[in-house]
């Protein structure tokens, strides 16, 4: 168990990161987080709202060029396991996104891509040290997203030299490789997600570039009256992306780059029922050659275990 452990955090600190998507903002991007409690399946519902500035001058300044656009996602999640080994998950979002730009808002909405994600559980420990139980889970697998999300090739070239993040879906299949490892002492915990995001071109030859993603969220559990479970979170998410390609090795200029975000949030359970939100603000960041910048993020979810 510990060389899986050591193996799992090797990964996350000294992989070689590529990786677009505009690092979380834009299409193409399901945040994981702390899953909710649950021994065979669950549903839910989850409100996200990300934003992004582009077109920046100098110094991050605002040009006539400046454009902001807010991400709305709703969507539908859920998980299933199959015995004790597999996991299913699956996101079925619907998108809203506003662009601005000198005074003037387009808005588009509608289903974004689906995606599905398959794991298996490499390891399940649980030993008491003193007396307290220390428990441990890694789980592993990999993902397909259809491009169930209209694409509208006309949108990446509203502005020149413009990311093409104005976009309900990226037009392409794509696929991941996940891992998940938890570690939890009582009711202390470290929960950390790792993605890695490979892009196909679409049919118009566009490639979204491959991107990484790291989540780390320390936790702890506080239980009242052997009901309710309250469980604040706080953490670091990190994401890196390669340059988009607009045909065959030409790059997009104004893409790919890496970010760091801090996390904090909460979430209550009771019984079958369980409800949070976290909070995301940026760190650092070097987006699009530094003439994008990523902002603030927050996410509302609910879900019911049966």
């Amino acid at each position: 168990m510990k060389k899986i452990v050591l193996l799992v955090l090797l990964s996350a600190a000294g992989v070689q990161l590529f990786a677009c998507d505009i690092c979380g903002c834009g299409v193409g991007s399901y945040y994981m987080g702390l899953l909710p409690e649950f021994k065979k399946r669950f549903i839910g519902l989850r409100y996200q709202q990300k934003g992004l500035r582009s077109h920046l001058g100098p110094d991050n300044s605002s040009t006539y060029l400046t454009t902001d656009e807010t991400y709305h996602t709703v969507e539908l999640w859920g998980a299933l396991n199959f015995g004790n080994k597999f996991r299913l998950v699956g996101f079925l979002p619907f998108n809203r996104i506003h662009r601005t730009n000198t005074g003037n808002t387009t808005t588009k909405q509608g289903l974004g891509d689906i995606a599905v994600t398959g794991y298996y559980r490499m390891a399940d420990n649980k030993k008491t040290i003193g007396n307290k139980l220390l428990v441990q889970s890694l789980w592993i697998g990999g993902g397909l997203k259809i491009p169930t999300g209209p694409y509208n090739a006309e949108d990446k070239n509203i502005q020149e030299g413009s990311q093409n993040s104005f976009q309900l879906g990226t037009g392409s299949i794509d696929f991941s490789l996940n891992g998940t490892y938890d570690i939890r002492l009582q009711d202390a915990g470290i929960n950390t997600n790792i993605s890695y995001k490979m892009n196909l071109p679409n049919q118009y030859d566009y490639r979204y570039g491959n991107k990484f993603t790291l989540n780390m969220l320390g936790y702890y559990k506080f239980r009242i009256a052997g009901k309710l479970t309250i469980t604040p979170n706080a953490g670091i998410q990190f994401e890196t992306s390669r340059k988009d390609q607009k045909a065959k090795d030409i790059e997009v200029f104004e893409s790919g780059g890496h970010s760091t975000m801090g996390t904090a949030g909460i979430e209550a359970a009771l019984g079958k029922f369980s409800i949070g939100g976290n909070f995301q603000s940026p760190l650092a960041q070097k987006l699009g050659e530094g003439k994008l910048k990523a902002k603030e993020r927050g996410m509302l979810y609910i879900s019911y275990a049966f």
